[in-house]
């Protein structure tokens, strides 16, 4: 029940030590404001790795040819693995139940592409359709590479929203032009972004038989790159995903007399994986700012309980004399209580606000690759405020209890 003289207590209490409330306030206030901006800085870490995950597919594998590192089968070391279209056709035909998006891809990483007078150093990758899913890219205009391009070695380009600004001035339409790539006339068929910005959308692909065809290569492919079918249990679809890339790597091995052992000689990238090690990472880092941050807040919190130790000394002969007039244990305890609880909660508040506003403010401005959008969610704020009552309520129990057993005639003593 509210009890307007127990606060003008309170309020009396404070305006008599307004130094020592604002010391005590100031350290729980900064303790609640460095949880907070540690929170929202790991919250930045973990989208920012998100983002970087957003990129590609997140159940993406990538598997690269190398150079052999150990004999195998009386065959040297220094031997280059070279990928096959036949490779690519066993694998996706072994594992078709398992694969849901899948391309070989052949990679130009210097590709000479002119329009008019304008030209340009970019990557050109010979794909196939699916990899416009692998590699999470937008058509924004136009169609991607179809299976009608690659049975027709047909010269035709999508590229990259960033050459599509390079090349075409003025507004000029790329859509449906033609292009010089390295020496070669092709049609402009589609424009895509990315996700991953500017340098994703620094290539262009085309049909792998037509560069393949157009750069020599014959059968030869660079990398490939599959999908698995997405599963929300997040555990689950990296073992099967783990357990993919084992197989993978056993078939490509042995079809290339590759020892098991040898990772140089076959790359194989699981993304799925490397998530899982990056979150782990995060949640520790998260755990690490949490566990700085209660610290931070109990060091505070133990400065009020002493703070009330103090005021409980200074009121013992009050204390006494309203004990001798007949105040239960129970009302002294509240009072004492109330107070920490008061100065606690306003105290905590503040610090919360102002590291809020310092996230809402500042967080828009801090952008890279692995920082991104620093914020701390209405669930963690309610957390906090929940911490905060009840490290209040822990803060003033002890003096509060000790309050509650001072003897009236041994108070009334007190000097």
């Amino acid at each position: 029940m509210f009890n307007i003289e127990r606060w003008q207590e309170i309020f009396e209490a404070i305006s008599k030590n307004k130094l020592r409330t604002f010391l005590t306030g100031v350290s729980v206030a900064s303790g609640i404001f460095i949880l907070v901006i540690l929170l929202g800085a790991g919250r930045g870490i973990q989208n920012g790795i998100q983002n970087q995950f957003a990129q590609d597919a997140t159940n993406r594998i990538s598997i690269w040819p190398g150079v052999t590192q150990k004999e195998y089968k009386g065959l040297g070391i220094g031997r280059p693995t070279v990928l096959k279209n036949r490779d690519y056709e066993i694998v996706t035909q072994k594992y078709e139940d398992l694969i849901d998006k899948k391309s070989a891809i052949y990679s130009v990483w210097s590709g000479n592409i002119t329009y008019g007078k304008e030209t340009g150093t970019y990557r050109v990758e010979g794909v196939n359709p699916d990899y416009q899913f692998i590699e999470n890219a937008s058509i924004i205009e136009g169609r991607f590479v179809n299976f009608r391009d690659i049975q027709n070695f047909e010269k035709t380009a999508v590229i990259g929203k960033k050459v599509a600004t390079d090349l075409f001035k003025n507004g000029k339409k790329a859509l449906g032009e033609r292009i010089n790539i390295s020496g070669m006339i092709y049609k402009v068929v589609g424009i895509f972004k990315d996700p991953g910005g500017e340098r994703e959308e620094s290539r262009v692909f085309i049909p792998i038989s037509t560069a393949q065809k157009a750069y020599s290569a014959g059968d030869t492919i660079r990398s490939l790159a599959f999908t698995m079918p997405k599963n929300t249990d997040f555990n689950k679809a990296v073992a099967e995903s783990k357990k993919f890339t084992d197989q993978l790597g056993k078939v490509l091995r042995e079809r290339h007399d590759i020892a098991p052992d040898d990772e140089s000689a076959l790359y194989i990238n699981n993304s799925l994986e490397e998530a899982k090690k990056i979150y782990k990472m995060t949640d520790i880092i998260q755990g690490f700012f949490w566990f700085v941050g209660v610290l931070t807040i109990i060091a505070g919190v133990v400065g009020v309980g002493n703070i009330m130790l103090i005021v409980v000394k200074e009121r013992t002969k009050e204390i006494g004399i309203r004990k001798a007039l007949g105040a239960s244990p129970a009302s002294i305890i509240i009072m004492v209580l109330q107070e920490s609880v008061f100065i606690t909660l306003i105290s905590g508040f503040i610090g919360l606000l102002m590291g809020l506003l310092l996230w809402a403010g500042v967080g828009p401005m801090i952008e890279s690759d692995f920082f991104s959008h620093p914020e701390v969610d209405f669930n963690i704020a309610l957390t906090t405020v929940i911490l905060l009552t009840v490290a209040g309520g822990f803060a003033g129990f002890v003096p509060a209890y000790k309050a509650a057993k001072i003897k009236p005639i041994v108070a009334l003593r007190d000097e």
